[in-house]
C-alpha cells in the first residue's frame, strides 16, 4: 500500500511499511529524533519526534504512514516540548560540548542547535557516573548516555550478542554491561560491532579515532542536522518542494515559518512557565 499524507502543509508520498518519520525523511521533511535509526525496529523512547496525527499525539517513528493523514510537526507547542526534552537530556547527564570528542559529530548537540537551546533551563543533576575504559578499543562515558537504547538494540538485533542492557528506573537508570565483571573488557563486544558505532552522543567511543576528522570538518559542522537527516534537500511548509501543497484549512495549528533551515524558531517559541527551583 502506498499513498500520500500531509505534513505541515506539504503532501508527502509514502511507500508500504514506512512510518511517518521515514516518509518525511525520504521527502526531505525533517522531524527531530534521537532514538530512531534507519533499518531498526521502531522504538519511540526519546519522544522528540512527537507529532499530531489527525489531532492525536503520536511518535512519528512508530506511527505507520496512512493515506490521508494530516500531520502537524512544526507547531509552537511541539517545538517548545522538543526544546524542553533536549534540555532535560543535557541536565540529566554531563554534556560539555567544547571538551567532548564527539563535538560536531554528535546528534544530541546538533538537535540542541536545531531547537535553539541557549541554556539548560532546569537545575543540573551533576550526575556522577564512572567511565569504563577497560576495553582495548572502546570506551564508555556513562555521563553522556541518554538511554536511547540504540546500543542495546544494535547488540541484540544486529550483532547477536546482547552486550548492553538498561537497568534501574528514574534517576537510578543506567547502562549495564553483560559480562562477569560488569566491565566492557570482559564482554563479547568487538570494535567492528554495530553497537560500537550507533551512539548518537559521545557515550560510546572508539579509541584512537576521536580527532581523525578535524573540528570544522565534521558531519554537522557544515550542514545542520535538518539537512543531514533527510534524503532530499530540506523542505519547509509554504516553499516549492516538488510535492503539491495540502489543504491549508486542515492545518490550523501550523505556525508561520521564520528564517533558514535551522532558524531555531525563536519567533514562534511560546513563553514557558518558570519551574526552576519550584517557582
Amino acid at each position: 500500500m502506498s499513498g500520500t499524507l500531509c505534513i505541515d502543509g506539504i503532501a508527502v508520498p509514502f511507500s508500504d511499511g514506512q512510518t511517518i518519520i521515514e516518509a518525511a525523511r525520504t521527502a526531505g521533511v525533517y522531524i527531530p529524533y534521537l532514538c530512531h535509526r534507519l533499518g531498526y525496529a521502531p522504538y519511540g523512547s526519546c519522544k522528540l519526534c512527537t507529532v499530531k496525527v489527525n489531532g492525536r499525539t503520536n511518535t512519528a517513528c512508530t506511527m505507520p504512514a496512512a493515506d490521508g493523514q494530516t500531520v502537524i510537526s512544526n507547531s509552537p507547542d511541539l517545538q517548545h516540548d522538543r526544546q524542553r526534552i533536549t534540555q532535560m537530556l543535557f541536565v540529566e547527564g554531563n554534556h560539555f560540548c567544547p571538551s567532548c570528542e564527539k563535538s560536531g559529530n554528535c546528534q544530541l548537540q546538533a538537535v540542541a542547535y536545531h531547537q535553539n537551546m541557549l541554556d539548560n533551563h532546569y537545575p543540573h543533576f551533576y550526575a556522577q557516573r564512572e567511565m569504563d575504559a577497560s576495553h582495548p578499543d572502546i570506551l564508555i562515558d556513562h555521563d553522556r548516555c541518554i538511554f536511547c537504547n540504540l546500543c542495546v538494540r544494535a547488540s541484540k538485533e544486529k550483532d547477536g550478542k546482547e552486550v548492553f542492557g538498561i537497568a534501574g528506573r528514574g534517576i537510578h537508570k543506567r547502562l549495564v554491561i553483560n559480562s562477569p565483571s560488569g566491565k566492557l573488557k570482559d564482554s563479547e563486544i568487538s570494535v567492528n560491532d554495530e553497537a560500537a558505532h550507533v551512539c548518537p552522543t559521545g557515550a560510546i567511543l572508539v579509541k584512537r579515532s576521536a580527532y581523525l576528522a578535524p573540528i570544522g570538518e565534521r558531519i554537522y559542522d557544515g550542514h545542520p542536522i535538518s539537512e543531514v537527516a533527510c534524503e532530499k534537500a530540506v523542505i519547509r511548509a509554504g516553499e516549492a518542494s516538488g510535492y503539491p501543497s495540502c489543504d491549508p484549512t486542515k492545518l490550523t495549528d501550523a505556525p508561520q515559518q521564520n528564517g533558514g533551515p535551522d532558524s531555531h524558531y525563536a519567533a514562534t517559541m511560546p513563553p514557558a512557565p518558570d519551574i526552576k527551583h519550584g517557582r
